[in-house]
């Protein structure tokens, strides 16, 4: 018989992990080889770097799947970063980046943790099914690095990519746009309107009329707090995201997860302990 996989278990294992894939937002190197493509701001080389396994995408591809972003935010950078470097260069730049940032932010210590952490996570992603998850199905087909540290990043993306598709689809099956679903987080408390409205390109107008539209549907009030209906909305999403997360838990089993939170959280606790990943952060992803 199938046994259906805690959420909170679900949730737990993308909090450990998600500091690692976030190295590829914070450290420099990232940063540094995009310029040195050409790729000009850093936006460009965030949406480049992040869609780059799925090909010379234009905007309007990329902000359906990045709903979270203003869509003119999207077409600042693509399809122009085409112009500059192809996606396989993009790609093969920003891996090796990820792992320059992590072989100088890790410490040195049990390398052997480091491998069965990569092997975990790897097979974690190797359970997961892609069906209308189109970032998590191009970051599976990526060729696997030979660096361990390398190895655990591609695998922590695969699988967040999974929850971040996943995710999107929870906030479409609830009838939440974009910017819907990002003023529904600020009103949890969980991250500022200053730091996620900045971050995601969304105007003040934008802003206002996501508003009107959540106070109309009764998920707002008129101070922008969660309704009674809308904190049911929002729990809703979250464990809707929580489900559709299940795949990677399923693979490992419990105890595999177990295994892996182990070995992730105290890398991602040093690399937010060492300012490397900040928290808070737009991401959302706390101290695990």
């Amino acid at each position: 018989m199938r046994v259906e996989p805690s959420p909170t278990l679900a949730r737990r294992f993308w909090e450990a992990i998600e500091p690692i894939h976030a190295v590829a937002y914070f450290a420099p190197e990232p940063a540094e080889v995009a310029r040195a493509l050409g790729l000009r701001g850093w936006w460009m080389g965030y949406f480049a770097g992040r869609v780059a396994p799925l090909g010379a995408l234009d905007a309007p591809a990329v902000t359906a799947m990045f709903f979270g972003f203003a869509p003119g935010m999207v077409a600042r950078a693509l399809p122009d970063a085409w112009a500059h470097a192809t996606p396989d260069t993009v790609l093969r730049t920003r891996l090796d980046a990820v792992q320059a940032a992590l072989d100088r932010t890790l410490p040195a210590g049990d390398t052997g943790a480091l491998l069965k952490l990569a092997g975990l996570l790897e097979r974690a992603a190797l359970g997961c099914r892609y069906e209308g998850r189109p970032l998590a199905a191009a970051w599976s087909r990526v060729r696997r690095p030979d660096g361990d540290a390398g190895r655990v990043w591609l695998a922590a993306t695969v699988l967040r990519e999974h929850r971040g598709d996943g995710h999107v689809i929870a906030s479409v099956h609830a009838g939440l746009r974009g910017i819907d679903t990002t003023l529904t987080h600020v009103a949890t408390g969980a991250v500022s309107r200053e730091l996620i409205q900045r971050n995601r390109g969304w105007s003040d107008e934008d802003w206002e009329g996501s508003r009107r539209r959540l106070v109309a549907r009764g998920l707002l009030d008129r101070t922008s707090r969660l309704t009674k209906s809308g904190g049911a909305l929002r729990r809703q999403l979250e464990d809707s995201t929580d489900r559709l997360a299940a795949d990677p838990v399923e693979a490992l089993g419990e105890s595999g997860v177990e295994r892996a939170i182990r070995l992730a959280a105290p890398i991602s606790r040093h690399l937010i302990d060492t300012g490397v990943v900040p928290v808070p952060n737009p991401i959302g992803a706390p101290r695990p």
